[in-house]
């Protein structure tokens, strides 16, 4: 589970002042063999505005998982998004620290999205999380 926060702001003179969106993903990825697996990312979200806060989206991420050794690993993923939004989500994986019965790793995603009269927009993250 590795959370996300991104901060926004409308106007001008404002940094991360009028809203905060928390998601939290949790994903299941099934190895098919030491090179290639499944993976399906849940990935709730919730907006925080005015003294108030609701889930403002869910995204499903289904895809496939290629290992590149080393502790690295390639996801390459579909987007839905309930709110209309749809995509894909490359994402490059590495385990940071393994243990004997979880490891700590990082990932860098690159989500594309397109759809609901918007933009294509481009993004880059980073997360942190933990695989048991």
């Amino acid at each position: 589970m590795h959370p996300i926060v991104t901060f926004s702001s409308t106007g001008t003179d404002k940094n991360f002042g009028d809203h905060y969106v928390v998601s939290i993903p949790v994903g299941i990825n099934i190895w098919k063999s030491q090179k290639i697996g499944f993976s399906a990312e849940f990935q709730p979200s919730i907006r925080a505005e005015n003294g108030t806060s609701k889930m403002a989206n869910f995204t499903f991420h289904p895809g496939v998982l290629v290992a590149l050794g080393k502790g690295w690993t390639f996801a390459g993923r579909a987007a839905f998004e309930t709110s209309g939004r749809y995509g894909v989500t490359p994402a490059l994986n590495k385990t940071v620290i393994r243990g004997k019965n979880s490891s700590l790793f990082a990932v860098i995603p690159l989500p594309v999205r397109f759809g609901s009269d918007k933009p294509t927009s481009f993004t880059i993250g980073f997360q942190f999380g933990i695989a048991f």
